[in-house]
């Protein structure tokens, strides 16, 4: 009876949206971190707009009790996928109470030791995976007011959507009460828990800005959160709409999947973007911080209504990034980046034949092409009125879903654009109009210098080497100057010495980690220069000099690593494993390799994260330093919620299976795995034949 009910309705949940509408849902929950499990109670408001027999939530492997409608007990179905409600509805208001637990296999995350310093837990719902965690639905188009109370333990902070507006003590807990005003998409809803510090800045139009960093990480604030203000301030202005919530936040969260997620009025990130200002130089928050806050207006304010209108987030939230950029770097910037993207575009469309306007785009399609369209709009229509299309188009779709179509209707009320020509050529094609590309480009300098060299780059070095040096003694921006390094590459290093030297001295950071990696045979002649790399306020170009210095000139390999003894770099440690496994294969380095091989090892262990653990086994492993602890490690990778990490992990141990020794270091260490891990290694060892 269950399965026949289960088929014969399914077409009827499709269209579940048009006959109920969803209004508000309130929460008490707890989390159990030794458990990994959520519980609690639910309360939904909805009214019934044609009358059906059944009701439909998305839940994903969850138990329920004390299923109430309008406070009387109500029959139900847990499918394992949905919680279905038997029911005679007719039209009119209702509420449904229910109980529920789950243990998450996806979507919420526990991170860290239960209970200890560096324990966190936090979500990620993108797509249609919150009903993982909560009872909600996988359909965008069903918006509605969430209010979530989370009772944890009171030495850790409690992050969600909306306001904070009770925060009290329960039963050696702390309740944490969280209210939203508008209405949202469930995969928008969020929570984070750990030991965060906060500061709360304002933004012009007074919208507090909570700003969360980890205890440890106090020292870094700062550089982190550089231009937060800055970027809030701009977008708010640039959209021409006041910021659709009630307050801001941003929480860096570890062994976070992406970048960054923009849940409605709260930004996750990952922790690699937590930097110091060495850190900046390489890799700052400013863009996933712009891109996220867009989002809050492209995604969160107005929903694409189906994935094949998903460039209507992501190539909007792109766009006013990369416009974000501009205010903050300059024009030169924000070109050469148009010029780098436009190029990525160029390179995917001669395999990528699925073009914008399609659910099975690529990521590159959705974001960078999106972006690109919306420049070339920006510019044929003019900025006052784009500047009145998107806010026409904001204002009336709010907290609604939307269509491309519904865009160009607003274009079309104040302009004649060719809107059909306008998708053909950008949203439904995977072919670039290259001659209309370079029109745009050559308004900018910086992008007119970089066209010319891209005509140029197959030229001998001959006919170019009076433009090279031009470019590199001006004070052109550093994306022109490292095409010119990187054209450099295959000469001989007689040939293009002069342009290292004079591209060493610009003193400009970017410029120089372009020289610091197009020499991997570094001359003895030209050594001192390159040693100068080695002070550069940059990790990422100390860590390159650093490993090609020692591969390169043996008799100094001692005084690199007294150089670079106490180097640490991002909090992924990338210099510290660097100099670890270097020192452990300089045979005259006089310590106790066993000291510096088990500090090694201990980075690959997982009270770490997974950047740290994956740098460390990729050096150990290079370096042929490899035991049954870094074996077992490895292993454990194989398990991880990332999939590059655990990718990693794979497709390394199928590497090391080929060689008989490891293979039966493995089968060795199969007794000390739990059974997820021993299930992951048995599947590796039994696919290799």
């Amino acid at each position: 009876m269950k399965y026949f009910f289960l088929f014969i309705s399914t077409f009827l949940f499709a269209q579940q949206a048009k006959t109920v509408d969803f209004t508000s849902v309130s929460a008490q929950l707890s989390l159990n971190a030794t458990e990994k499990s959520v519980a609690g109670t639910v309360n939904y408001s909805f009214e019934i707009l044609k009358a059906i027999d059944t009701l439909k939530i998305d839940a994903q492997n969850m138990q329920f009790s004390k299923v109430e409608l309008n406070q009387k007990e109500v029959q139900y179905l847990n499918s394992g996928k949905q919680l279905l409600i038997i029911h005679p509805f007719q039209k009119g208001k209702n509420t449904l109470t229910f109980n529920y637990n789950a243990t998450p296999k996806q979507a919420l995350y526990f991170v860290g030791s239960p209970n200890s310093e560096d324990m966190q837990i936090w979500t990620q719902g993108q797509g249609k995976y919150t009903s993982n965690w909560f009872p909600s639905f996988d359909d965008v188009n069903e918006k509605l007011i969430f209010n979530l109370e989370i009772a944890f333990d009171s030495n850790y902070q409690v992050v969600a959507n909306g306001v904070l507006k009770q925060k009290k003590d329960q039963n050696n807990a702390t309740v944490w009460s969280y209210q939203m005003e508008k209405p949202m998409s469930s995969y928008l809803l969020m929570l984070a828990i750990g030991k965060f510090k906060k500061q709360t800045q304002f933004s012009k139009s007074k919208v507090p800005l909570d700003l969360y960093i980890e205890n440890k990480d106090i020292s870094r604030f700062e550089p982190t959160y550089r231009h937060s203000k800055r970027i809030f301030n701009f977008l708010e202005k640039e959209i021409g709409i006041k910021y659709p919530w009630q307050i801001y936040k941003q929480a860096p969260v570890r062994d976070f999947l992406y970048a960054g997620m923009e849940n409605t009025s709260a930004t996750l990130f990952a922790t690699r973007y937590v930097v110091d200002s060495i850190g900046f130089t390489d890799r700052n928050y400013t863009n996933v911080e712009a891109h996220e806050l867009a989002h809050q207006w492209f995604g969160n304010l107005i929903t694409a209504a189906s994935g094949k209108h998903h460039w209507l987030q992501e190539g909007f939230a792109t766009y006013y990034a990369l416009l974000a950029e501009k205010a903050i770097y300059g024009e030169d910037y924000f070109y050469s980046k148009m010029y780098e993207s436009i190029q990525q575009i160029k390179y995917a469309s001669r395999t990528d034949t699925i073009p914008v306007l399609n659910e099975k785009a690529s990521s590159l399609s959705y974001y960078q092409k999106g972006a690109w369209a919306l420049f070339v709009l920006h510019q044929e229509i003019g900025d006052k009125k784009f500047r009145r299309i998107i806010k026409n188009y904001l204002k009336k779709y709010a907290f609604k879903t939307v269509t491309t179509q519904d865009f160009f209707t607003e274009i079309k009320k104040l302009s004649n654009f060719n809107t059909d020509y306008f998708s053909k050529e950008w949203l439904e094609s995977t072919t670039i109009n290259t001659q209309k590309v370079n029109a745009l480009l050559v308004k900018n300098k910086i992008t007119k210098i970089m066209l010319e060299l891209d005509k140029i780059k197959s030229k001998p070095l001959s006919e170019k080497e009076g433009f090279f040096k031009l470019i590199l003694m001006s004070d052109a921006h550093y994306s022109a100057k490292e095409m010119v390094i990187d054209q450099l590459r295959n000469e001989t290093f007689e040939a293009k010495k002069n342009f290292l030297e004079l591209a060493l001295e610009s003193n400009n950071p970017q410029v120089r980690q372009a020289v610091a990696y197009s020499l991997p045979k570094i001359p003895e002649e030209f050594r001192m220069d390159y040693e100068s790399l080695l002070s550069d306020d940059s990790y990422q170009t100390q860590e390159i000099a650093l490993l090609y210095l020692w591969r390169n000139f043996p008799k100094q390999r001692l005084d690199y690593l007294e150089k670079s003894k106490k180097w640490m770099g991002f909090n992924d440690y990338n210099l510290r494993t660097l100099w670890l496994s270097l020192a452990l294969n300089t045979p005259e380095f006089s310590t106790d390799k066993q000291v510096l091989i088990d500090e090694l090892i201990s980075y690959t262990s997982d009270k770490f994260e997974a950047t740290t653990r994956q740098n460390a086994l990729e050096k150990l492993i290079g370096f042929k330093i490899i035991n049954d602890i870094v074996l077992v490690n490895l292993v454990k990778a194989t398990t991880h919620h990332m999939w590059q990490f655990s990718k990693f992990g794979r497709d390394t141990i199928r590497i090391l299976l080929k060689n008989q020794i490891y293979r039966d270091s493995f089968i060795r260490i199969l007794s000390s795995l739990n059974e997820k891990e021993q299930f992951q290694l048995n599947r590796l060892l039994n696919e290799i034949i």
